[in-house]
């Protein structure tokens, strides 16, 4: 369990979110019942600018998707990744790279050492396991 996992302390996804508007979702899928697209929807709908991430499509959610983090056109303050856990250390260094304030990773997600290296840059690092009910109550406006 790493130190900054907020399973059981909700307060700390509204501090995550509290200073940040442009959140780069890493694994978007075109598939609207897929657990990345419901929490981008919240996300959206409380008034974030969501950046979809995804070299597979053209298009997610109605907005133009990304191939990579460097490629988006403006500040990143999270990285919001759902990713399998062995695909997630180059997107945190891309992270690190563009000078993203922030990695929150999602259910399912879990790499200690991409978490690891994130906080050694300075990045903050939460590591999410709320549920689709939770994550909806929370980012309910």
């Amino acid at each position: 369990m790493h130190p900054n996992d907020i399973s059981a302390d909700p307060a700390a996804i509204r501090r995550l979110l509290q200073d940040s508007r442009n959140i780069a979702v890493v694994g978007l899928s075109p598939k609207p019942a897929r657990p990345s697209n419901e929490v981008a929807h919240y996300l959206r709908a409380a008034g974030y600018t969501i950046l979809p991430v995804n070299p597979l499509h053209d298009e997610v959610m109605g907005e133009r998707c990304y191939p990579s983090l460097r490629d988006v056109p403006q500040p990143i303050d999270i990285v919001d990744i759902f990713r399998k856990p062995e695909e997630v250390m180059p997107i945190v260094d891309e992270a690190i790279a563009v000078g993203a304030r922030s990695v929150w990773f999602q259910l399912g997600v879990i790499a200690p050492e991409a978490a690891a290296r994130a906080a050694a840059a300075g990045l903050e690092v939460v590591m999410d396991r709320c549920t689709k009910i939770e994550h909806a109550r929370l980012l309910a406006r």
